[in-house]
């Protein structure tokens, strides 16, 4: 596996990364590039899936952006920590699996905070359950498949502001709260959460990577105990992004302001 790290750049831009996301998928799927984890954090913006209704969108600043994934509106934000792992999968490709996996990563790390989460039957996403309280969603995860290579990931909360999520029903849960890592009483980083999480990944997604060996002849499968990931060069992916004309090659409907396609009622059924 191989990391790209845009921490260091502070919030960025959603459809920036996006840019650079769909251009790591296509290296990845045509094995040009290693599997790759995109590690990042957001600007505040929401984001549309495709079972998004009008009713859904907030009354707010905050932009609204239609996105080529399954479910309804979230949020990203500062203090989230956003992964894409950019993975070609060995046949037959299983969504399910791809997901459950992810989960049981995100649980064994936050382990390492001594911090209990869960998987919720017939629910995505890592969970915070206390008896007498609401569920609430700690990592919201959402992955599509195009090329037998994924695409999109997962959000971790670690100090998001909780308000942003009042202001919509977070992937269309109605019975359901948020959770972030602080209102756990858990003061971290970001970069500290990637550091812990990324092994965890590593391991969960080994059995469903198409490769396991670099182009070098080096195997990257996951080790016990090892964090450390070949690092590709981030300037060269925003340079490039910036000079993009990647819009044009989206998926209908996707990486436009919400306004330009809501109001017609059409994203409902995108």
């Amino acid at each position: 596996m191989h990391i790209l790290n845009l921490l260091g750049y502070g919030p960025m831009d959603y459809m920036l990364v996006d840019s650079i996301q769909r251009k790591i998928h296509a290296q990845v799927s045509a094995l040009e590039v290693p599997d790759t984890f995109i590690i990042w954090e957001a600007q505040d913006v929401y984001t549309a899936g495709r079972k998004t209704k009008p009713e859904d969108i907030p009354d707010t600043n905050v932009p609204v952006i239609t996105m080529d994934r399954g479910g309804s509106v979230t949020y990203h934000g500062p203090g989230q920590l956003v992964v894409y792992p950019v993975i070609k999968v060995a046949p037959p490709k299983d969504v399910v699996t791809f997901v459950r996996n992810t989960e049981t990563a995100v649980i064994n790390a936050m382990r390492e905070y001594q911090l209990e989460t869960a998987q919720v039957e017939g629910r995505s996403g890592v969970w915070i359950l206390k008896d007498g309280e609401q569920d609430k969603k700690l990592c919201a995860i959402g992955i599509k498949f195009a090329a037998d290579t994924s695409l999109h990931g997962l959000a971790l909360n670690v100090s998001t502001n909780l308000e942003r999520f009042m202001r919509v029903i977070p992937c269309g849960l109605s019975d359901a709260g948020v959770a972030t890592l602080r209102e756990q009483g858990i003061e971290t980083s970001l970069d500290d959460v990637a550091a812990r999480l990324l092994p965890h990944l590593a391991k969960a997604y080994a059995p469903l990577r198409l490769r396991t060996e670099s182009s070098d002849g080096t195997d990257i499968s996951y080790v016990s105990g090892d964090t450390s990931f070949p690092q590709l060069d981030p300037e060269e992916y925003i340079r490039e992004a910036h000079n993009s004309s990647h819009r044009a090659e989206l998926p209908p409907k996707t990486g436009v302001p919400w306004t330009q396609v809501g109001t017609k009622g059409t994203s409902a059924s995108a």
